[in-house]
Order: structure tokens, then sequence, then C-alpha cells
């Protein structure tokens, strides 16, 4: 019996496995070390393609490459039926991943600029999204919240309207952003968003805490944010003075 180790490096450490071992177990022997090997290299590549976060695209509200998940989703011919098939964020939030496709030109339709020119235009509806899962932020976040308000209304989910400086794209000004934020044991999280589409962020402890790090991944200064009800604008009404009795 050998009392001494040797390095598998050494001449002597091979000659003793020759001498010692039974052809079957160096057999053995050699196919775990190939596994091995092949096993830490692949976790190596993994770890190095992580280490390197890719950064956003600053101009536009399109999803990123990096969140382009195609997992396991709970499928459904039409909306009521998903509605019944449904239970949580996570049922939404995952059909939004493999289903979502970013609109440009509607984003460019529902600029500040265009607004300003032509009037509004409709958001699509939860049941017109789920037959043609394809818009712009707004039109994710309210198929996300009105079918969170079905299914759990009790996790308080809200619109987060995020206003940035303003950028100029093909002449059109964009600087809203439209998610949505639920609750969940104290916690936020938020969902629902077209640049991350498949993605639950969170928990946070407050809606500052994750609008902080949000500018941070846009690379947007954020002016101003707030939580809603709805997506439409508030109407300012005007105090008119009742007639003197």
């Amino acid at each position: 019996m050998y009392r001494r180790f040797y390095s598998s490096s050494s001449p002597v450490f091979w000659v003793n496995l020759r001498r010692v071992a039974p052809e079957g177990a160096r057999r053995s022997f050699f196919t775990s070390c190939a596994w091995l090997l092949a096993t830490f290299t692949t976790l190596a590549a993994l770890s190095g393609c992580s280490a390197v976060p890719q950064a956003a695209d600053p101009n536009s509200d399109a999803p990123e490459a990096a969140f382009a998940p195609r997992g396991p989703f709970i499928d459904a011919p039409t909306y009521d039926e998903a509605l019944q098939r449904w239970q949580s964020p996570e049922d939404i939030n995952a059909w939004i991943g493999a289903r979502f496709r970013y609109d440009t030109d509607r984003a460019m339709q529902l600029s500040e600029t265009e607004r300003q020119a032509s009037g509004r235009m409709p958001i699509l509806a939860p049941d017109a999204f789920f037959a043609a899962p394809r818009g712009v932020c707004v039109d994710v976040a309210r198929f996300a919240l009105e079918t969170l308000r079905t299914l759990q209304p009790g996790v308080q989910p809200r619109y987060l309207m995020i206003e940035f400086d303003p950028v100029s794209v093909r002449g059109n000004t964009l600087r809203r952003h439209w998610l949505v934020s639920f609750e969940r044991g104290g916690q936020h999280y938020f969902f629902a968003d077209s640049k991350r589409p498949g993605h639950i962020a969170g928990p946070y402890a407050s809606v500052q805490a994750f609008v902080d790090e949000y500018a941070h991944y846009r690379g947007r200064r954020i002016v101003a944010f707030s939580e809603r009800e709805s997506y439409e604008r508030r109407l300012r009404t005007r105090a008119v003075a009742e007639p003197a009795s």
C-alpha cells in the first residue's frame, strides 16, 4: 500500500496508478477526471458571461437582448380562459416574457410630440392585448395591472409612472415610462416592464429604492415618479364660484 501522495502532474503518480489499479478502475478514474474538467470549464465560461452586465439603451423602451426569456408559461386560447388558468403575478409575468413584442412605430405615435399634434390614442384593452400582444410600455402595463387586479387584488397592484429627462427619437419627444407595482409581505415588487419583459424586480423596501436602481440601469435621470390607479392623465378641474344668493 502506498502511504505517500503525489500530484497528478507527477510521473510517479501515474506509475503507481498503473501498478495498483485494475483496468476497470483506471478507466473509471480517467472518465471522472474528464467529466470534472468539462464541468469546471463550463462553470468558468458561465461565470464570465454573467460578470459582464449589458447596458440598457437609454433612448428606447424596447426590450434588451438580456431580457428575452423563453421559459415555461401557461398559455390559453382566450383571455377569459387565461384568467381561469393563471393564479399569480408570476403567471402573468411568464406569459408576457414569452409573448410580448415591442412596437416602435406605436411608440412614436404615442410620443408627447404626436399626442400634442393628433390627440390621444387608445391604450389596448387586456383582451385585445392578449389576442395580439404587441405594443408599448403602457399597453403591457395596463394588461398586467388589470389582470392582476382580477386575480389577486389583495397585492395592491398599481401603475408606476416614471418621468425621465426627455429624449428625442425620430423627432418625437419621449419622457414617460409605465410599469406595474405590487406588494407582498410588506415588500415592493415591479414587473410588466417593456424594457425587461418576463422580469420581476424585487423585493424592495420602498418604491424610491427601486427607482434609484432603475435610473442607474436605464442610464437616464428620473425627474419624477408616482404610483397611480389609472394610466389616464389626471384632469384638473377649475373651481367655479357659485353665484351669491
